[in-house]
């Protein structure tokens, strides 16, 4: 099994890639986004409980989130792997994933975050607001805002995954298929590295 967290700001092309790599790797797509809204709708118990919280205008909590992702895990047992995105957030989230991937006897392979400059993110977001929709799209302000956020948000995950020699930045600059080839690129040598491993344990 591969498990892959890809990390990408806002405008960074990463449901793209991601769209790509779960195509040519054959992996599971796990959102959370995803994975909260389906839980909610089928009214599960997790579903039931996370509404709540989201009805209050709270967080859900991480527990419950982790317990989505495991019944997903669960789910799809005979998955070559997953993609997960938009998750963790924090340190004590990626803490949680790692213990539940570490009972499901598998871990996080490899984290890959696309790198792009904050100049072209506000760039492209504009462009995109101008056909979007989306309000959040049209204001440098906000879209500024966004970056920072997000940039507080990955640093504790990125360091974390740092520290187990598992983070790579991949610049997010360039044609989508540039991009792509430098996410394989990657992903290639971990397959590698634990095909090498595997062989050696037999």
């Amino acid at each position: 099994m591969f498990n892959l967290i890809l990390f990408g700001p806002p405008g960074s092309g990463k449901g793209t890639q991601s769209d790509r790599l779960v195509e040519k790797y054959g992996l599971i797509h796990l959102s959370t986004g995803n994975l909260l809204r389906s839980e909610i709708a089928e009214k599960t118990p997790l579903g039931i409980e996370a509404k709540n919280f989201m009805d209050k205008g709270q967080l859900v909590p991480d527990e419950v989130v982790i317990g989505m992702i495991d019944n997903s895990l669960e789910q799809h047992r005979e998955a070559k792997g997953f993609l997960f995105d938009g998750f963790p957030r924090t340190a004590n989230q990626a803490k949680a994933l790692d213990k539940l991937l570490h009972l499901k006897k598998t871990a996080i392979h490899s984290v890959l975050a696309l790198d792009v400059s904050e100049d072209e993110l506000v760039k492209r977001l504009l462009e995109r607001g101008k056909t979007s929709g989306r309000s959040d799209d049209t204001s440098e302000d906000v879209i500024r805002k966004r970056f920072a956020v997000y940039q507080q948000e990955t640093t504790a995950v990125a360091d974390h995954y740092k520290a187990l020699h598992r983070f790579k930045t991949v610049p997010g600059e360039g044609s989508v298929e540039d991009i792509s080839n430098a996410l394989s690129a990657q992903i290639d040598k971990v397959l590698e590295r634990q095909r090498e491993e595997e062989e050696a344990f037999d």
